[in-house]
């Protein structure tokens, strides 16, 4: 490492809140599926901000949008009506089946608006008291009190911010009959991952979709599916859930929306809708005109060049790669999984080691509950980078020392 780069971890030590367990990488730029470092060496990036920049990084189109919309207005808060806003919401309600969008600044956000529409239409519309909300185990849906509630997972993640709010249940993933026990009279809703991203790449079956769709149906609650890292072309299609041939009551978006600025969408039916009424919710930043400008954009070139399609070919190609090292270490290689270029490769032992020879080897991607290598690359990713990626893998793998998971 660079003297400039201890000087950066020193000062960051003096300035900022401890919270979160860096890289041991300063980025200095990045362009296409590239990072680079201070020194300006070259890593390949399958990682793109945690399935953020899902068109690459540093593109002009995007940069000249941005630049031009900022030329003419860049914030007058949702005081106003803003045609941006507008163009994006009509694009972006195109793709799906809800009739009614949200905007906001995150995922956490999103989530938390998805949250409190499920119990505000339950209050307010049907007249009814629910407002549990029941998510799966390994979950996760964001960082505020009411998010971090809901997801799935224990540990330092929620370590000292008791007492967390009530009104949620975790369920064991895939289990149909504790889901259903766990339905009582307070129940508004089921909130699930298609693919649970934190979780381990880890997808829902299609059968155990049904069932929870049927379980919504006959106790009369509602279904929000979490698509913060999985929408936008992530998983093959425009929308997880689309693969399932569900139409959610409420689903999120944020993340890959703006490649990179903050955005965030809680999109629903026109029949939830009535559950948000004047001031009954509302952000200063969300929708402003210069992210939305840039997420039109965003979803213009998704569509147009076919960047679904792409995702899934490259995620089966990734697939298919990743099989051939499975075959070759079985007994180091548990699996892969995954939809699309939400792609995981579990191990059977810590996977510490792994991701650290990795990063040594110029490879950024994530691991994932210890054992779960979790590539989300830019969806412009090139056949001949995964084959380096796993050339590489294949090396590590090779001489690494199995340690315990």
């Amino acid at each position: 490492m660079s003297n400039k780069f201890d000087e950066i971890v020193k000062k960051e030590n003096a300035l900022l809140c401890n919270t979160y367990g860096r890289y041991p990488l300063a980025i200095s730029k990045a362009k296409d599926c590239r990072l680079y470092d201070l020194d300006g060496n070259e890593y390949y990036d399958f990682l793109a901000g945690i399935a953020v920049c899902s068109l690459g990084h540093s593109r002009e189109d995007l940069a000249e949008v941005m630049a031009e919309q900022a030329k003419k207005l860049v914030h007058v808060s949702n005081l106003f009506y803003q045609e941006p806003q507008l163009e994006l919401a009509e694009k972006l309600l195109s793709t799906c089946n809800a009739g009614k969008v949200f905007f906001c600044n995150s995922g956490a956000e999103a989530n938390e608006g998805a949250i409190k529409l499920a119990r505000k239409y339950m209050c307010t519309v049907k007249n009814e008291n629910r407002y549990e909300i029941i998510t799966l185990e390994k979950s996760f849906h964001g960082r505020t009190l009411s998010t971090l509630t809901a997801t799935g997972q224990t540990g330092p993640i929620k370590d000292g911010f008791s007492p967390l709010p009530e009104g949620f249940i975790t369920v064991p993933f895939g289990n149909v009959n504790a889901l259903r026990g766990a339905i009582g009279k307070n129940t508004a809703a089921i909130m699930i991952e298609m693919v649970q991203g934190e979780g381990g790449a880890r997808p829902l079956s299609s059968d155990y979709v049904n069932d929870i769709v049927q379980i919504c149906k006959e106790n009369g609650i509602l279904l929000i599916v979490d698509e913060i890292q999985t929408g936008v072309c992530r998983t093959g299609r425009m929308w997880a859930h689309q693969h399932y041939n569900i139409t959610p009551d409420i689903f999120t978006s944020a993340k890959a929306l703006a490649n990179g600025l903050p955005i965030g969408a809680m999109l629903c039916t026109d029949e939830l809708a009535k559950g948000f009424t004047l001031g009954s919710h509302g952000t200063t930043f969300g929708g402003g005109a210069v992210v939305s400008a840039v997420a039109a954009k965003v979803l213009d070139i998704m569509i147009n060049e076919k960047m679904a399609e792409r995702a899934w070919e490259m995620g089966e190609f990734a697939a298919a790669e990743a099989q051939k090292l499975k075959a070759k270490y079985p007994d180091k290689i548990a699996g892969t999984r995954g939809l699309g270029l939400l792609f995981g490769i579990e191990l059977t032992f810590n996977g510490t080691n792994v991701w650290k020879a990795l990063l040594e080897h110029k490879m950024v991607c994530n691991l994932t509950q210890g054992t779960i290598l979790r590539l989300v690359p830019p969806l412009t990713i090139t056949k001949e980078d995964i084959t380096v990626f796993m050339n590489v893998l294949d090396t590590i793998l090779e001489t690494v020392e199995i340690e315990s998971a």
